[in-house]
C-alpha cells in the first residue's frame, strides 16, 4: 500500500506512474484519498478544538466548584460538546475507512528504472544465456512425450478432478521431488534459510501481500473456514513476520520454501489449456527476502543471480527480460522475467519472476525495524522470486533433452537425487 500523506504530497508521481502502468482509469482514486484526506485534516481540526473548549470548560467548573458558584450550564453545554465529538470520531473513522479502501486500489509506484510499454511483447531483453537445442527431427511437445512414456497423466487427473491437473508417475514424479530437492539444497547452501509454509492462509495474509481485495477471483477459497489456498510461498512466508518489528541486524533476512501452489487462472480460459504449463496446482520453490530499504536494489539483482543458478545448472537455455510497466504486477515495483526456451512452441515461457516490492507489502502487512542511525521506527522492503517453478523446470527438461527416439535425458546435476 502506498502511504496517503506520499500520495497526497506527490498526485503527479503517482499518477505518472498509474500512466506508465496503462491505469489513468485510477487517476480519480489518486484525487479521491487527496479530497478524503483534507476531509479528515478539516475534521480532525474540528474534533481538536472541541476537546480544547472542553480542557478549559473543565478547568472553569473545577474553579465554579470551588467558589460554589452555579456550573450547571457550562456542564451542560459540555455534555453537548462531548456528543459532537463523538459524532466527529465516528464521521472521523467513516473518512479513515473510506481512505483505507481508495489506498488499496493503487498498485505500487514502479522504478525509474522500469521500461515503457503497457504489453508482454514491450518488455525489454536483456541477455541470453545457453544454446538452443538443434534437433535432427521434429521436437515434441512435453505432453506428447510425457503421456507416451506413461508418466504424465492428464486424462486420469480430469476424471478425479477435472481440467488443469495432472498425475505425475514414474520417472516424472522422481524428476518432480529430484528438481525440489535440487533447488532447496542449492539455496540453502547460498545463505537462504528453509521453511515450510501452510498452504491455508486468512484474508489479512493476503490482503498484506496485495493479493486482496483486488484478486480475490484468481484464488481457491475454503467457504466454511473463510481460508485461501496460497497462490504462492510468498503469502504464508512474507506474512510470517506481520505485525512485526524485526531485527536490523538479521536483514537481508532470506527464507526459501518448497509449496504446492494454487491458482484458479480466472480470465485465462482458453490459454496453454494443455501440459504443465497453467496448471491449477504446481509446485514451486519460492525465495523470499526482507531487507533494509537501501540493501533492495542490490539484493534483487542477487536473487535473480540465484534463480538463474539453478537454469544454468540443468544447463537450459533461457533469456532475462525486464518487465515494462503495463506487465509490471500490482504489487511490485520492479520485475525481471527468467524465460526457458521451449523447442516445441519455439519460444521462451516464463519460468521465474523476481520482484522488488519496495515498502509497499511491509506497509500492508505492517513488518517495520528500528534504523540503528536514526532510531526510528522504518518498513523493511520486501522481495520475492520463483527458484523456480517446478513443474515448468520438468517442462524444459523433457522438451530441450528429448531424443529422437521419444525419451530423455536427465541433466547430468539430477543423476545423484533421481538414483537414491
Amino acid at each position: 500500500m502506498l502511504d496517503p500523506k506520499f500520495v497526497v504530497s506527490n498526485l503527479d508521481v503517482v499518477k505518472t506512474s498509474l500512466k506508465k502502468r496503462g491505469k489513468e482509469n485510477l487517476h480519480p482514486t489518486v484525487d479521491r484519498i487527496s479530497e478524503l484526506d483534507g476531509s479528515r485534516k478539516q475534521v480532525l481540526q474540528a474534533v481538536e478544538a472541541l476537546k480544547n473548549r472542553k480542557n478549559v470548560a473543565s478547568q472553569e467548573i473545577a474553579k465554579k466548584k470551588k467558589n460554589k458558584e452555579d456550573d450547571s450550564e457550562l456542564i451542560e453545554e459540555m455534555k453537548k460538546v462531548s456528543g459532537q465529538i463523538r459524532l466527529l470520531d465516528e464521521k472521523l473513522s467513516e473518512i479513515q475507512a473510506k481512505l483505507e479502501a481508495c489506498s488499496l486500489e493503487l498498485p505500487n509506484l514502479l522504478d525509474s528504472s522500469v521500461p515503457e510499454g503497457l504489453g508482454s511483447n514491450q518488455n525489454v531483453e536483456i541477455r541470453k544465456w545457453g544454446k538452443l537445442p538443434n534437433f535432427p527431427f521434429e521436437a515434441k511437445s512435453h505432453y506428447e512425450l510425457g503421456e507416451k512414456l506413461g508418466i504424465l497423466d492428464f486424462k486420469k487427473a480430469g476424471e478425479v478432478t477435472g481440467a488443469r491437473f495432472v498425475f505425475l508417475k514414474g520417472m516424472a514424479a522422481r524428476l518432480e521431488r529430484a528438481l525440489v530437492q535440487l533447488m532447496l539444497d542449492t539455496h540453502t547452501s547460498s545463505g537462504y534459510e528453509e521453511i515450510f509454509p501452510p498452504y491455508l492462509v486468512n484474508r489479512s495474509s493476503l490482503k498484506g501481500t496485495g493479493h486482496l481485495p483486488k484478486f480475490e477471483e484468481d484464488l481457491f477459497k475454503v467457504e466454511k473456514f473463510d481460508y485461501f489456498l496460497i497462490p504462492t510461498a510468498e503469502v504464508p512466508i512474507t506474512s510470517y513476520h506481520c505485525n512485526e518489528a524485526m531485527d536490523e541486524r538479521v536483514l537481508p533476512k532470506c527464507y526459501v520454501a518448497y509449496s504446492a501452489c494454487f491458482r484458479s487462472e480466472a480470465g485465462s480460459y482458453g490459454k496453454d489449456t494443455k501440459g504443465l504449463k497453467r496448471q491449477h496446482q504446481f509446485n514451486k520453490v519460492e525465495l523470499v527476502k526482507f531487507t533494509k530499504p537501501d540493501q533492495s536494489v542490490s539484493e534483487l539483482e542477487k536473487l535473480l543471480a540465484d534463480a538463474e543458478k539453478i537454469l544454468q545448472l540443468l544447463k537450459l537455455p533461457y533469456r532475462l527480460v525486464a518487465l515494462c510497466g503495463g506487465d509490471v504486477g500490482f504489487s511490485a515495483a520492479k520485475t525481471y522475467d527468467l524465460e526457458v526456451w521451449s523447442p516445441f512452441a519455439k519460444q521462451y515461457i516464463e519460468i521465474s519472476s523476481v520482484s522488488n516490492f519496495t515498502d509497499f507489502q511491509a506497509r500492508r502487512a505492517n513488518i517495520r525495524y528500528r534504523d540503528s542511525s536514526s532510531g526510528k521506527m522504518q518498513f523493511v522492503h520486501t522481495l520475492n522470486g520463483s527458484g523456480l517453478a517446478v513443474g515448468r523446470t520438468l517442462m524444459a527438461i523433457m522438451e530441450n533433452c528429448q531424443k529422437a527416439d521419444g525419451t530423455f535425458e536427465i541433466p547430468d546435476v539430477l543423476s545423484a537425487y533421481v538414483n537414491k
